[in-house]
């Protein structure tokens, strides 16, 4: 590939991230990104972050917004995209969303962290759960029911779905076989044209595999779905980190391109080498 892409980062505004808007944008120019989406989690209600460390308070997006186009004047070299990650809850989000709340973003990332108000990936907080016996099939089910919905969904603008498996971070897998829970999701996604992406974070958890997984991301490339990548940063440090094998990851599954959100919410090719 002939340039660096990392289209999924976070800041410490988030409760569980280090470094600035500045911090995240200095790093990316040190390591060369040419494109970097600042996604930061969108603001939950308390219901879902009763102690404010989950996601963005919605006090601070103004500030975000702002501190992203003072980089933008400070960086010109680097394509930064204003983004926002966005916690798809289903029936049990209490926020009354509608689709201008998210339009003030170049890029938007939809995810599913939560089924009810239970968080799927908190290691302090969510494995009592996966620790019962049995609990893992419903887990898995009701995960990718709430990925799919949110994949199917053209009422709210969302470019790209994050980490499609991220049902399996820690490494915690079902009793069947989840063949038509793959074929589901892709279903999804081409329901609505949208974007997924190549998470390198995976790698670096329990799973030990980027999201989504090998089986996962060939049904995506041969179904053509669109298909970018993001190092999930949670701190400047780990900005790019994980993405050349994540471009390994996509080349094997059967992609020859990755998939560039651009500011005026198009799409670019670059080339996998």
């Amino acid at each position: 590939m002939r340039e660096l892409v990392d289209a999924h980062t976070h800041t410490e505004l988030c409760g569980h991230a280090t470094g600035s808007v500045s911090d995240l944008v200095r790093a990316a120019c040190a390591r060369g990104v040419s494109t970097l989406g600042i996604t930061e989690h969108y603001p939950l209600s308390p219901a879902f972050d009763p102690n404010g460390d989950s996601a963005m308070p919605a006090s601070e997006l103004p500030s975000y917004l702002e501190a992203i186009e003072r980089a933008r004047v400070e960086h010109p070299g680097i394509e930064i995209l204003a983004g926002c990650e966005f916690d798809w809850l289903g029936e049990a989000d209490d926020r009354g969303i509608e689709p201008a709340d998210l339009e003030r973003f170049e890029l938007v990332c939809a995810s599913v962290h939560f089924i009810g108000t239970w968080p799927i990936d908190h290691p302090d907080l969510s494995m009592e759960r996966w620790e019962v016996r049995g609990e893992a099939d419903g887990i898995w089910r009701d995960y990718f029911s709430l990925w799919c919905d949110a994949a199917a969904c053209t009422r709210l603008p969302f470019h790209v779905m994050c980490h499609p498996d991220l049902v399996k971070k820690f490494g915690i897998y079902p009793s069947f076989r989840v063949d038509a829970l793959y074929d589901d999701a892709v279903d999804a996604v081409l329901a609505s044209d949208r974007m997924i992406e190549t998470n390198a974070s995976g790698t670096f958890c329990p799973c030990a595999e980027v999201y989504p997984a090998p089986d996962l991301l060939k049904r995506f490339a041969s179904a053509g779905v669109p298909c970018t990548v993001g190092s999930d940063a949670h701190c400047p440090e780990n900005v790019g980190r994980g993405i050349s094998e994540a471009l390994r990851s996509m080349y094997a599954a059967g992609y020859r391109t990755v998939t560039v959100p651009t500011r005026d919410g198009d799409r670019r090719e670059v080339e996998l080498a």
